[in-house]
C-alpha cells in the first residue's frame, strides 16, 4: 500500500479517507509515494526520489515548487473551489467592514469611558463620525472568475450589487456557473474604471504581480474599495497607499498585513483567514485525499497544476502510467517499445497540457523490468509507473 507523508495538520476527515484503506500516513515516514500539505514551504526542502505526487490542501502553489516537480514527473495537485464559500464570506465581510467603517467604530467604543450614561450620550455624539455607505446599487470587479471569484460574484449580485468581471480564461465551467447578470470586461483597465469596489481573484504570477499599481489606482473611481483575499504581491501596496493618502482610494481590505500598511487608519488587514474555517480545511482535506487515492490507485489526474487532467476506466490488470514532455512521436516510441517486448496494448488515453505530457497504457501482459527501464531512459520521458 502507498505512503503519504504530511507537511502541516491536516484534517482527519480527509486523512480517513486513505487509512480507512490501508494508506500510511504521517510526519515521519521517509519513502513516501506522495506528500500532502497546506501552506508548508518546500522550496528548500529536498523531496524524495520515491515521491510521484504532491497534494496542496487548498487552491495557491506558491509554496510549492511546481516548475522542479515537473521536470521530475511529479503531479501536484491543487483542491480549487474547496474553500471557495470560506473566501467568499470573507470578501464581503470585507467590502461591509470597509463601507461601513466598522473597525474604527469598534475602536472608538472600546475607548470610551465614564458611567453607562456617558457612554450612550457619547456614542450618539460620535457615531456621525463612522457613517458609511450601503453595497446596493455600487458597482463590484471581480478580477479572476474560477471557483471563487465566481461565487463573490454571485453573492454580490444577490446583494443587489451592479458585479463586473473580467478573465480571459474563464472555463466553460466556471463561465456557467455566474449569474446572467454579471458583465464581462474586456480588459483589467474597462473595469477599475467602472468599480467602486474591486476584489482580486487570480494566482500570483509575472503576470498579475503589481496588477493594481499606481498607473490604474489614478484611473479609479474616487473613494473606491480595495480587496485583496488573493496572493500578496497583486497589489502594489505603497501605490495603495499613497491613493488612499491622496484621497482616491477610501479604503484597502487586505489578508496580507505588512509593516508597510498593518497601521494605517483606513488600512483594515487580516492574519490570512481567508480559507481559515473548519469548513474549509475539511473540503480541502477530503478533496486532496480522494484525488492522490486515483491517482496512486489508477494514474488518474483531477485538479492537477503542472499535468493535464486525464481519466481512464481500467481495462485489465497492468497499467503503464507515463509522465513526458510534450514531443512529436512520443506515444510512437512508447508502444514500439512494447511491442518489441511482445506486449499488447488493450487500451490508452494521452493527454497534453503545454509543455508537459501524460499517457494511461493498459496492457494485455505486465512488462518485464527491461521494458520499462527502456521506457523510462527513452528521450524526454519524465516519470514511468506500473500499476
Amino acid at each position: 500500500m502507498f505512503n503519504i507523508k504530511t507537511y502541516n495538520a491536516i484534517s482527519s476527515l480527509g486523512l480517513d479517507r486513505l487509512t480507512a484503506e490501508g494508506y500510511q500516513v504521517g510526519e515521519d515516514l521517509n519513502d513516501p509515494d506522495a506528500i500532502m500539505l497546506r501552506s508548508f514551504k518546500m522550496h528548500d526542502v529536498p523531496v524524495a526520489s520515491s515521491v510521484k505526487a504532491i497534494g496542496r490542501a487548498g487552491d495557491g502553489v506558491n509554496n510549492i515548487p511546481v516548475d522542479k516537480m515537473s521536470e521530475r514527473g511529479i503531479v501536484v495537485f491543487n483542491a480549487p473551489g474547496a474553500n471557495a464559500n470560506a473566501v467568499k464570506e470573507l470578501v464581503i465581510a470585507g467590502m461591509l467592514i470597509a463601507c461601513r467603517n466598522l473597525i474604527p467604530a469598534w475602536q472608538y467604543t472600546t475607548e470610551l469611558n465614564g458611567t453607562d450614561e456617558e457612554v450612550s450620550k457619547a456614542v450618539e455624539a460620535g457615531k456621525k463620525k463612522f457613517a458609511g455607505f450601503e453595497l446596493p446599487g455600487k458597482t463590484l470587479g471581480v478580477i479572476g472568475l474560477g471557483a471563487i471569484g465566481a461565487q463573490v460574484a454571485n453573492a454580490a449580485d444577490t446583494l443587489g450589487m451592479n458585479v463586473i468581471g473580467y478573465d480571459p480564461t474563464i472555463t466553460i465551467q466556471h463561465a456557467w456557473q455566474l449569474s446572467s447578470n454579471v458583465k464581462q470586461m474586456d480588459s483589467v483597465d474597462e473595469l477599475l474604471a467602472q468599480s467602486d469596489f474591486v476584489t482580486f481573484h487570480v494566482p500570483l504570477i509575472d503576470a498579475t504581480r503589481n496588477l493594481l499599481n499606481a498607473e490604474r489606482l489614478a484611473t479609479m473611481k474616487d473613494g473606491s474599495v480595495i480587496l485583496n483575499f488573493a496572493r500578496d504581491g497583486i497589489v502594489d501596496d505603497g501605490a495603495v497607499l499613497a491613493a488612499i493618502e491622496s484621497g482616491k482610494i477610501h479604503a484597502y481590505v487586505s489578508d496580507f498585513p505588512s509593516n508597510q500598511v498593518k497601521a494605517h487608519d483606513r488600512v483594515y488587514t487580516l492574519p490570512h483567514l481567508g480559507a481559515s474555517t473548519a469548513e474549509a480545511e475539511d473540503n480541502c482535506a477530503v478533496m486532496i485525499a480522494e484525488q492522490l487515492k486515483d491517482f496512486l490507485a489508477n494514474g488518474n489526474i483531477r485538479n492537477s497544476v503542472n499535468f493535464p487532467n486525464i481519466k481512464l476506466a481500467r481495462q485489465g490488470d497492468y497499467r503503464l502510467a507515463i509522465a513526458n514532455r510534450n514531443r512529436p512521436d512520443m506515444l510512437a516510441k512508447i508502444s514500439h517499445q512494447l511491442g518489441d517486448a511482445g506486449v499488447n496494448i488493450i487500451h490508452m488515453a494521452n493527454e497534453s497540457r503545454n509543455e508537459l505530457a501524460y499517457t494511461l497504457i493498459d496492457l494485455e501482459s505486465k512488462p518485464d523490468d527491461s521494458t520499462l527501464d527502456k521506457i523510462a531512459a527513452t528521450e524526454d520521458v519524465l516519470s514511468i509507473r506500473l500499476i
